[in-house]
């Protein structure tokens, strides 16, 4: 099984603060990014941040569907790693200063075992295409809802 990676970043207009802040509020802000490939969401314990437990269930296509439950830790100021229990996969939320003066640079990245075989081949070429494109969905709402 060779490993998965998805990955993409965007600048936002928001200090590197408010941005963690509203990526950790798993109560609040977080349902606001999610897409439409997000079902069953439900905050288990916590709530914000570090220890917070979470769970969904992630429709990248019409034939796979992912049945997540993340524990969220802290490991370094400014990220935030979310490990699914279900499975090997892991995504982290990296914020850093920005170009701009207050601004921020977000950078999500997924990793996961994947599937060996033909099977796998193609999982390698066309799934971190497709999380991509929803991490950047759920990037531009971060920035719209950090514009208000």
């Amino acid at each position: 099984m060779a490993q998965v990676e998805a990955t993409t970043q965007r600048e936002i207009a928001a200090t590197p603060e408010a941005v963690v802040g509203a990526l950790a509020d798993y109560r609040g802000t977080r349902p606001k990014l999610l897409t439409e490939h997000f079902s069953e969401y439900e905050v288990r314990e916590g709530g914000h941040g570090a220890g917070t437990v979470v769970h969904w269930k992630l429709q990248a296509t019409s034939k796979r569907v992912r049945d997540c439950l993340f524990e969220v830790a802290a490991p370094a100021d400014g990220e935030l790693r979310e490990s699914d229990r279900n499975s090997s996969m892991v995504t982290t939320w990296r914020v850093v200063p920005g170009a701009a003066e207050g601004a921020s640079r977000v950078t999500v990245s997924t990793v996961w075992n994947g599937a060996g075989g033909v099977g796998g081949f193609f999982e390698r070429i066309f799934a971190p295409k497709g999380l991509t494109r929803i991490y950047d969905e759920m990037l531009g709402k971060l920035a719209a809802e950090l514009a208000k």
